[in-house]
């Protein structure tokens, strides 16, 4: 890239983008060390429940549009179907991971000498 053939139109133009990045906040804002409030305590069961659930509603989800899809109703199209399907698969893939590692851990717990 040759810097003599840009102009100054174009540096004002990515001067502009610099000052506006650098005025947006990178991130959540941070509290002062003093005020932070306590963690809510999360119970390991509900948040598995839970889990589990958002991947039987995206499984539903999914079949429900395929069903949809394939019985013509022209509110659904191909690729809003494939998305959903997609995503329920990738649901479970990682539910089916999570499992796995637990089953692993709880091995090797059970494998521990006292």
């Amino acid at each position: 890239m040759d810097v003599a053939s840009i102009g100054a139109d174009r540096i004002q133009a990515m001067m502009a983008q610099l000052k506006a990045a650098a005025v947006k906040p990178a991130g959540p804002a941070v509290a002062p060390v003093g005020t932070e409030a306590p963690a809510a305590k999360v119970n390991f069961a509900d948040a598995l429940k839970s889990s589990l659930e958002g991947v039987s509603a995206a499984q539903t989800k999914a079949s429900a549009m395929g069903k949809a899809f394939s019985m013509g109703d022209d509110s659904v199209s191909l690729s809003d179907v494939m998305i959903a399907m997609q995503k329920s698969s990738i649901n479970f893939q990682a539910t089916v991971q999570v499992r796995n590692k637990l089953v692993s851990a709880y091995h090797e717990i059970m494998n521990m000498q006292v």
